[in-house]
């Protein structure tokens, strides 16, 4: 992992090192990501030690042993992630149905028509 710019290094336990050996060596330095596609696990080999929900949760149950690309690409998605929930968000149209669009219009004609009869009637 690049460390450079990262406190996250300060913010693991001194026993870091320890904990990780034993998580690889427990996945036999085989890559725990489950693959969507076959439900089987990717089996590559594993240099990484992974916290599998973020943050400071060190326990054996919150780490996975992890290839290098998946890693990277868990960290890539948590980024973003973290990244897009604090933009700000955007409203948009909510596409009317044609049900509502067409009573939406024959409101509007009816408002219309009830200000030509209160124009007309003074």
């Amino acid at each position: 992992m690049a460390w450079a710019g990262s406190y996250r290094r300060a913010r693991l336990p001194g026993n870091w090192d320890g904990i990780r050996a034993q998580v690889l060596m427990s996945a036999d330095y085989s890559c725990e990501w489950v693959r969507t596609d076959t439900g089987l696990r990717c089996g590559r080999y594993a240099n990484q030690c992974d916290h599998i929900i973020a943050g400071d949760d060190h326990s054996r149950e919150n780490l996975q042993a992890l290839c290098e690309w998946h890693h990277a690409r868990k960290s890539a998605t948590e980024g973003a992630r973290a990244t897009n929930s604090k933009r700000p968000k955007r409203e948009r149209a909510v596409k009317l149905t044609p049900f509502e669009a067409r009573a939406q219009a024959q409101h509007a004609r009816a408002a219309i028509e009830q200000r030509e009869r209160i124009d007309n009637s003074t």
